[in-house]
């Protein structure tokens, strides 16, 4: 079968970095070994990512030590994330597809999926909808269709960007879509997203021929495996890599997750901003009889030993796990989840609807309004946080490398934090979300050492709470 793709447009660092026979040989040759595996978490405990071999030796512990995992997984969060924890949403903009992966409910021979791309108004509907929740970060989603080309996808950025509602107004807007060629990505750099996220679905090879037909786009490994390469190279700021869990051995995945980290660390100099890690869930029309399904332990254990593998990414766990299951992971490795979720195309303008399976891509576990799950993160001790002023401010990419893997990027962005849940209190808090947050805001602010900084931070909270003024971020 011809590739699809032009293999000379790929990356300058283009190689098949998966190489199956070693992952395989460290799956099946790794055996416990106290001693290492203490060498290991010393390791990442003083924050140095870790290599494919390394993670290795955490995935051979964690049958029997993964309360080990999980402690200095949680030590190594709070040092680098602090108990922040970064609110999104999604906006799906089309369903429209050219692929026929076999567990998506979007692929193209799914007669059962209700296809629809939001025209302007409703896309500016979707927008206001959300604002009114309090949400301003969302990531856009695509269908993978040529309607969704790189210039659609930079409209459709300028055009959230331009919607304001009372005080609100989205400020990053991070893009899932098709891999593109260099040009492709400058466009839509160009137009100001944040984060370009693309996930390889499975890194094991045999599984993704299986799950994506040859001739159709997605079946080209190598383009999807190069394009944050390409990203990169065209100027984008961040970038977020992940896989889908349950195409495959969830240990296999977490291994190619860490040589695609190690990859871009070793070319680029900078790592991914984010990685997920999402569990394949029911669609409709798509029989899943076939997964590769563990259990919620197994799933803790793959999230805590991504954190130790890679220090200083942001983790995303989406409501496709059940509440219990993300409150957890919360306290040692996700440092960003999506709230108050929609994925059912024109959902978000349609709140108190029931989610329409037909225009969705899964089934998602955690349902809850965006003001519930502030609530409960206030309640547990964290600080729900909406902000992007390391974007804003430049410190993206590498820079914002140089600030996270020595752990002291908390202290920065918890000045921030408090500014941006100020916003949501004063703007779309329930009256208990409103006291809770409040107590957290002052229990912070016990914190932090007198200064100028804490001083013009307590000036700033004050504005926001008694004035119109938004948006004070340092």
């Amino acid at each position: 079968m011809p590739l699809l793709f032009d293999h000379s447009k790929l990356s300058r660092s283009a190689v098949d970095f998966i190489e199956e026979a070693n992952i395989d040989e460290l799956l099946e040759n790794t055996k416990f070994d106290l001693g290492r595996f203490a060498e290991v978490l010393a390791k990442s405990r003083s924050k140095e990512p870790l290599s494919p071999a390394e993670a290795a030796v955490l995935i051979a512990g964690a049958e029997t030590q993964s309360e080990a995992i999980f402690e200095t997984a949680r030590a190594l969060k709070r040092e680098v994330y602090g108990n922040r924890i970064v609110i999104f949403a999604p906006l799906y903009v089309g369903n429209l597809c050219q692929n026929d992966c076999k567990y998506c409910a979007f692929r193209r021979s799914n007669a059962a999926e209700v296809r629809h791309t939001l025209s302007d108004e409703q896309l500016e509907a979707e927008v206001r909808a959300m604002l009114r929740q309090g949400h301003k970060r969302t990531i856009i989603v695509f269908g993978e269709h040529r309607k969704y080309n790189p210039q659609y996808i930079a409209d459709c950025v300028r055009k959230i960007y331009a919607i304001r509602e009372g005080n609100g107004n989205i400020r990053r807007i991070n893009v899932n879509a098709a891999p593109m060629d260099h040009e492709g990505f400058r466009i839509i750099h160009e137009a100001g997203i944040g984060t370009y996220q693309v996930f390889q679905e499975t890194y094991h090879k045999p599984t993704y021929a299986k799950m994506h037909p040859a001739g159709t786009e997605k079946g080209d490994f190598m383009w999807r495996l190069d394009s944050l390469s390409r990203a990169y190279e065209a100027g984008a700021d961040d970038v977020g890599l992940g896989a889908l869990f349950g195409l495959s051995d969830w240990r296999y995945e977490v291994l190619g997750l860490v040589a695609h980290a190690q990859h871009l660390m070793k070319h680029y100099g900078c790592g991914p901003h984010t990685i997920s890690f999402p569990r394949i869930q029911p669609a409709a029309g798509t029989d899943l009889s076939w997964a590769h399904t563990f259990s919620d332990h197994v799933f803790k254990c793959l999230v805590a030993i991504l954190r130790l593998s890679v220090p200083y990414t942001g983790l995303i766990c989406t409501a496709r796990e059940s509440a219990e299951v993300r409150r957890e992971v919360m306290n040692f490795g996700v440092s960003q989840i999506d709230a108050g979720t929609r994925i059912d195309i024109g959902g978000y303008s349609q709140l108190g609807e029931t989610q329409v399976s037909e225009k969705e891509q899964f089934h998602i576990g955690d349902t809850r309004t965006l003001d519930d799950i502030m609530r409960e993160l206030l309640e547990d001790g964290f600080i729900p946080s909406f902000c992007t002023a390391c974007y804003r401010k430049g410190r993206t990419g590498q820079q914002f490398m140089e600030f996270a893997i020595p752990g002291f990027i908390h202290k920065m962005c918890t000045p921030n934090a408090l500014t941006t849940l100020q916003e949501y209190l004063s703007d779309y808090a329930s009256e208990r979300t409103r006291a809770a947050g409040q107590d957290a805001i002052a229990r912070e602010l016990g914190k932090i050492a007198p200064s100028a900084q804490k001083d013009e931070l307590i000036h700033r909270l004050d504005l926001i709470e008694h004035t119109s003024q938004r948006d004070l971020y340092f």
